[in-house]
């Protein structure tokens, strides 16, 4: 195998002539950028600060091909240029050309007005000078600023100096579009790669070894239980790497990670030992295979992290020292604590309250784990995905419903879905009639009256039809826990504003046709927390009664409830799981 070589160098440490290749296209950086990187050169003052990678191949003594990084090299040449201006005695010790214009390494020296013109490239390497020169001459003291901004390219700024070999296995064009296509950037976990295979003497086992665990990290629903994501970055191990990095100096204080931070954390280690913190990353990785496989772990650490109660790192530091029993523990703890709810605090939650969608994820996820002799699991992929939100089981209301188009579907929904309700037969004739007389011509008027409706014929006959009377349930908001679940989430406002007997033979339907439904909604839409006297096509209070007991028993046999009721809840329980 022949491995690539990478270091870090300062601008002000590279040396030699840059060929740029027929196969990229030129210089195309506008003004945004160059400032950007201009600032951001000043601000980096005392501190390092990288650049995205140069990625080169030797041609001869002193020759590379630059690969990828035409665009930062071009502009920091700009720059030096800018700054010799000022300072005479600093010259860049570097020169670029294009083998698509012969002429241009004698423009990039001196970029005219009267050449600008010639061709495109020569039209932004002038437009790139002329932002570089104004942003000079606003500074207070130029000069002043061209010698500080000189010794940051010297002492802070830096490029990650990737080398390709020279060799036919390393074809460049092949390189250049593995980097550029989709804009996909020489990663963290690549220049990791890179060097630990430079380092170490099982090349081959390790880089096979690498690539297993690649593929183990791409499985959909592994990757979502470790990190609550639908998808990942281009390299999957980088989840391993970043872990490893954040135990060494704790993660960075940055809200987005700092591009680089990781490799720049770990190369150290990899230096001095590379087998030891790959055999981590090993580990790292058996890890999160052996979390996935048990059943119990997979739900507990899968509700957590797509709750946003803990990371995968977090929960790596909690199970370094402790025993598989006193993980469990710690897990429970974690749990509890994300809810901090009594049994009496459960019947108060609301559409509004920021726990609800967290209880309901947390109730889906028990039911499918404490269901014995069975394989089932409940889908984080699929709720990272964003498919399921918090949904009136019985709705009320037309929020949403807007359109013609709209307001046909919701009537003829409903319009199928009266013959439950058991009305006289001269009654449900008479209301299919005037639907159907609507309905070529309908009014937002028209809609809204025999919307109204509806809805009342719905809810009555829920509230009436329970063979032992009337419930004393005190669950009747439309907006009680005790009327939400998990359901499909769609642009299809129709649906979400349907009462329930058009929703359970929606949720028939697709269940049916083998789309997955979270438990706990396809229980509470088939009556399974109802006793056997109850009707079927209504949700009416004794449906309440039962759901939020059954709640109450799940999570109450996890151990999650506390026993007197709690605080206020607080800012801190705005959800994010739905």
């Amino acid at each position: 195998m022949t491995i690539a070589t990478l270091e870090p160098r300062t601008v002000g440490s590279i040396r030699g002539e840059f060929f740029i290749a027929a196969y990229q296209r030129g210089y195309r950086w506008g003004a945004q950028e160059v400032r950007l990187l201009l600032d951001d050169i000043v601000e980096a003052a005392g501190s390092d600060y990288y650049l995205q990678p140069v990625v080169v191949k030797k041609l001869d003594e002193g020759r590379w091909e630059l690969v990828d990084g035409q665009q930062r090299l071009t502009t920091l040449y700009l720059i030096l240029r800018a700054i010799n201006r000022y300072l005479p005695f600093i010259e860049p010790q570097f020169s670029l050309s294009y083998e698509t214009r012969p002429g241009s390494a004698a423009y990039l020296n001196n970029p005219t007005e009267e050449r600008g013109s010639e061709n495109i490239d020569y039209f932004h390497i002038l437009a790139a000078s002329r932002c570089i020169d104004k942003w000079f001459a606003d500074r207070p003291n130029p000069s002043a600023t061209a010698s500080k901004l000189n010794e940051v390219l010297d002492e802070s700024v830096r490029v990650i100096w990737y080398e390709a070999p020279a060799t036919d296995e390393f074809d460049s064009r092949t390189l250049f579009t593995r980097l550029n296509v989709g804009r996909i950037p020489l990663t963290d976990a690549e220049l990791v790669k890179a060097l630990l295979l430079s380092r170490v003497g099982r090349s081959f086992e390790i880089a096979a070894q690498w690539d297993s665990i690649e593929r183990d990290l791409r499985s959909p629903e592994v990757w979502a239980f470790a990190t609550g994501e639908p998808d990942g970055s281009a390299t999957r191990i980088s989840l391993l790497l970043d872990t490893l990095a954040d135990e060494e100096y704790g993660p960075p204080d940055w809200h987005v990670r700092p591009p680089f931070h990781t490799f720049e954390t770990l190369r150290p280690l990899v230096i001095d030992d590379p087998q030891s913190l790959w055999d981590r990353v090993v580990d790292l990785h058996s890890q999160i295979l052996g979390w996935y496989d048990d059943r119990d772990l997979f739900h507990k650490i899968g509700y957590l992290v797509a709750s946003r109660r803990a990371t995968f790192g977090d929960l790596v530091a909690e199970a370094r020292d402790a025993t598989k029993s006193d993980f469990q523990r710690l897990l429970d703890d974690r749990i509890r604590s994300s809810l901090n709810l009594s049994a009496d605090d459960l019947g108060e939650l609301t559409y509004q309250s920021g726990k609800t969608s967290r209880v309901l994820l947390l109730m889906n996820a028990e039911t499918v784990r404490r269901t014995s002799n069975s394989s089932e699991r409940y889908s984080f992929d699929a709720h990272a995905q964003r498919m399921w939100s918090l949904e009136h089981i019985h709705a009320q209301n037309a929020q949403g419903l807007n359109t013609v188009e709209q307001w046909t579907t919701w009537l003829t929904e409903h319009r199928d879905a009266l013959s439950a309700l058991g009305l006289p037969p001269d009654k449900l004739v008479e209301i299919k009639t005037r639907i159907d007389d609507a309905l070529p011509t309908i009014t937002s008027q028209t809609f809204e009256s025999l919307h109204n409706e509806i809805t009342e014929l719905f809810s009555a006959a829920a509230d009436e039809v329970d063979q032992d009377g009337p419930s004393n349930s005190e669950h009747t908001d439309v907006d009680s826990i005790t009327n939400l679940a998990l359901l499909s989430s769609s642009d299809n406002s129709v649906l979400n504003n349907s009462v329930f007997e058009v929703k359970r033979r929606e949720v028939i339907s697709l269940d049916r046709s083998g789309a997955y439904i979270p438990v706990c909604t396809r229980n509470a839409f088939l009556k399974y927390y109802t006793d056997e006297r109850a009707q079927l096509h209504f949700w009416g209070p004794r449906d309440r009664d039962g759901y939020l007991s059954a709640m109450r028993s799940v999570l109450g046999l996890g151990g999650y409830l506390l026993d007197e009721p709690s605080a206020a809840e607080t800012d801190d329980d705005v959800d994010a799981t739905s």
